[in-house]
């Protein structure tokens, strides 16, 4: 669909966001308070449903739980937004354009933003009660907004391979700076389709930390939204920003993606010679 020069000029836009994930906001600093401090700030109860995050992360890795999303009602809002034709599968959508993937993902980014803004608002204003409920429901926005932008660009969350890179995009939306040079160079290994089970494996011991580093970002909005009443606007604007920093995420490696495999596939037909591509099989 796209010409080589095209998708080389989408590949700079990612390159640039890339380059300014290396720098951290005042605000993203300041999220990184001790989570040793935070521990004796947050009530048992609090800890232990977090602890429960956990496990469920862990079960979505292995076997996709009660996170996986409808392929079915994602391939339908594609057929409404795109100009290719009918849409039927996941086969189907890869042969989208960039641009339709582009403004498919960002009209979701959009949508899941305000449900999370929704959420924050409603759970901020019990306080420290509401918390409780709050913090499994942003973990499984979180997951169902990547698995979607997965599916819009061509992938299927049913498979662990991508379940552990959707994993990755959470993780690379929640870590410092030297965690996100890491967690790239460990994306750009699965892009290549060279890696064993083995590495799959390797993949999947390390899930833990993306909880942490998840854990460490709540840190201090949680901590502001467990105010009553005032934890309203505060929980509001925390979970419209972590679903928009996740969806950005989740968008632009996706994208990464399926570009390399679109420029993958032009080189391999240039290879072909030009009297042979219309030969009968």
């Amino acid at each position: 669909m796209e010409t080589k020069q095209q998708l080389l000029t989408y590949l700079k836009e990612i390159e640039a966001w890339e380059k300014d994930q290396k720098g951290l906001y005042f605000w993203e600093k300041l999220g990184r308070i001790p989570f040793k401090i935070l521990d004796k700030l947050t009530p048992k109860f609090i800890q232990q449903k977090i602890g429960e995050v956990v496990n469920e992360l862990g079960s979505y890795i292995q076997t996709g739980g009660k996170y996986l999303v409808s392929e079915k009602a994602i391939i339908k809002r594609i057929n409404k937004f795109t100009s290719y034709q009918h849409v039927e599968s996941i086969e189907d959508i890869r042969k989208l354009p960039i641009k339709d993937m582009i403004n498919i993902s960002e009209q979701l980014a959009k949508n899941r933003a305000k449900v999370a803004t929704v959420q924050g608002a409603s759970t901020g204003f019990g306080g420290i009660f509401t918390l409780v409920v709050d913090i499994p429901v942003i973990l499984g926005i979180s997951l169902k907004t990547l698995q979607e932008i997965a599916i819009i660009h061509g992938y299927d969350p049913n498979d662990k391979k991508e379940r552990v890179f959707i994993v990755k995009c959470l993780q690379f939306a929640n870590s410092d700076i030297v965690g996100k040079e890491a967690i790239l160079k460990d994306l750009s290994k699965m892009q290549l389709n060279n890696h064993s089970s083995e590495d799959m494996i390797q993949q999947l011991k390390g899930w833990q930390e993306v909880f942490y580093t998840f854990r460490d970002q709540f840190g201090w909005k949680k901590l502001f939204q467990a105010v009553p009443i005032a934890g309203m606007i505060f929980g509001a604007f925390a979970n419209k920003s972590m679903i928009e920093n996740i969806a950005e995420t989740g968008n632009m490696l996706y994208r990464k993606r399926r570009i390399y495999e679109k420029l993958q596939s032009i080189e391999m037909q240039n290879e072909i010679p030009p009297h042979e591509i219309n030969q009968e099989p």
